[in-house]
């Protein structure tokens, strides 16, 4: 399932809900937690739900970003899920495997089985990004980083060198598990070429997309999430020499080639979704 983009709507906004789903992000937030002040969460809750049930399938992917264990989301599970199923569920605050072990016991009462996006937006989070990650109902691996740069103290930088050891811990973890690695948002929805630089970036640590505040976003990381016609073909090359060479250490265009460069080239073309069957 393809996460390049991630866009965030407010849950107390009914028409923004409705018409983020048109924006062609792959994955649409509907958003309890920071979108919405504390005194309008109840309402909020009823527009979630009503907004979920107008959702027609075959749209992208809809998720409830619900409180954090403890601060809300059993009443956001009780009210705004009810009658409905969302397609995941984003916890925001994880500061541990208990956090998404509690959300997925509530959804489980509520008769719901929906894969859970964690947030690791804490220094406790990012400790615990291996426990989190692999823990059988987390799907993906959402690194947070105005959160944690709070938590630690960091003073934010453009560079964001501040924080480079927990962005690329948060890809170790999720790739050791198995799951998607999904990287922090670019608050400055009117700069392309920022956003774009640090997509890229994103790209070479090895992130499958980017969380995005606003839909003029969406085009920028789909399109740099989304692997090259250059590198599709190389790597479509490089698999069928693998395939004619039957095993072992091969040569490409004068590079020789192992288990590392096959790895790459197959999460290339599952990246652009690409059938070798």
């Amino acid at each position: 399932m393809a996460r390049r983009s991630i866009l965030f709507s407010p849950g107390d906004d009914p028409a923004k809900l409705r018409k983020a789903v048109g924006f062609d992000a792959d994955v649409v937030v509907f958003d309890l937690e920071d979108a919405v002040v504390p005194d309008a969460k109840p309402a909020a809750r009823g527009t979630v739900r009503d907004a979920l049930a107008d959702v027609f399938p075959g749209g992208p992917e809809v998720c409830v970003r619900v409180n954090p264990v403890g601060r809300g989301a059993a009443d956001d599970v009780a009210v705004a899920l009810a009658g409905t199923e969302p397609d995941s569920v984003m916890l925001p605050k994880t500061s541990g495997v208990e956090d998404v072990r509690q959300l997925d016991t509530l959804l489980s009462e509520a008769g719901l089985d929906c894969p859970i996006l964690a947030l690791a937006e804490s220094a406790a989070g990012v400790l615990h990004a291996e426990a989190i990650a692999a823990y059988d109902a987390t799907a993906a691996l959402v690194f947070g980083a105005e959160d944690l740069a709070g938590d630690v103290g960091a003073t934010r930088t453009a560079a964001g060198g501040e924080l480079d050891h927990a962005r690329q811990h948060v890809v170790l973890a999720a790739r050791a598990a198995g799951i998607s690695p999904i990287d922090t948002h670019y608050p400055n929805y009117t700069d392309d070429a920022g956003l774009r630089a640090e997509a890229e970036r994103a790209v070479e640590l090895g992130y499958d997309g980017k969380l995005a505040v606003h839909p003029g976003q969406v085009p920028v990381l789909n399109g740099v999430f989304t692997p090259s016609a250059e590198r599709v073909a190389r790597a479509q090359r490089l698999l069928a020499a693998r395939d004619a060479a039957e095993g072992g250490v091969f040569v490409l265009d004068g590079e020789m080639i192992d288990t590392p460069q096959i790895r790459q080239a197959e999460r290339v073309l599952a990246r652009a979704g690409v059938d070798r069957s």
